[in-house]
């Protein structure tokens, strides 16, 4: 990697918790040179606009999160594994990092406003849910889990839940909200694949 793509790479890394806090509309261009302690110059040589930039660290930060994800599940050997780990993952994690889930941030505010940035949400949406089915078929395919466990269900339930109760948890300032709702889906994996 040469200088320029480590220096475009440090500005990703130190705006991305700064956009997932205030957001693209409360983040400005003043904030992410405090904190990389770049020029103006220095920072529109890599980034011609904040939008491009907060298209850039939405995608490190996603990247980040399926990494993660990946490499907890990648330790479990069968499915309903896999679906605990993932779920553990996503309860430490997801209240742990600077802001919270970046997919709840970024789609909150960009929904109505920014369609670029709202595919690049939707998908990352699609790539949550999609490593969920996948797992389920997975164990279907070896007879763990039964096929009357609805895959595609069970991971629009996993998703909506769990962004439900990282939104409550940070606003009530209570990680209880999170935990319980982890609790509750590790509970019908359980049931499911007796």
């Amino acid at each position: 990697m040469g200088k320029a793509e480590r220096t475009r790479q440090f500005i990703i890394e130190k705006a991305a918790p700064i956009f997932n806090q205030k957001g693209v509309a409360g983040t400005s261009m003043n904030d992410v040179m405090e904190a990389t302690k770049l020029a103006k110059g220095g920072m529109y040589r890599h980034f011609e606009s904040k939008e491009a930039l907060s298209l850039e660290v939405f995608n490190y930060l996603s990247s980040s999160m399926h990494e993660g994800v990946t490499a907890a599940v990648s330790q479990a050997a069968t499915a309903r594994e896999k679906l605990y780990a993932l779920l553990d993952f996503y309860n430490t994690r997801l209240l742990a990092s600077a802001g919270g889930c970046a997919i709840l941030n970024f789609g909150t505010e960009s929904d109505d406003t920014n369609p670029v940035m709202k595919q690049k949400v939707r998908e990352a949406v699609r790539r949550f849910r999609n490593r969920i089915i996948k797992i389920i078929n997975e164990g279907q395919g070896t007879a763990e889990i039964p096929a009357s466990f609805e895959a595609e269900v069970f991971a629009t339930k996993v998703f909506t839940m769990i962004e439900g109760a990282v939104l409550i948890s940070k606003l009530e300032n209570n990680p209880e909200y999170l935990h319980t709702i982890i609790k509750l889906l590790k509970n019908e994996v359980k049931e499911k694949t007796k």
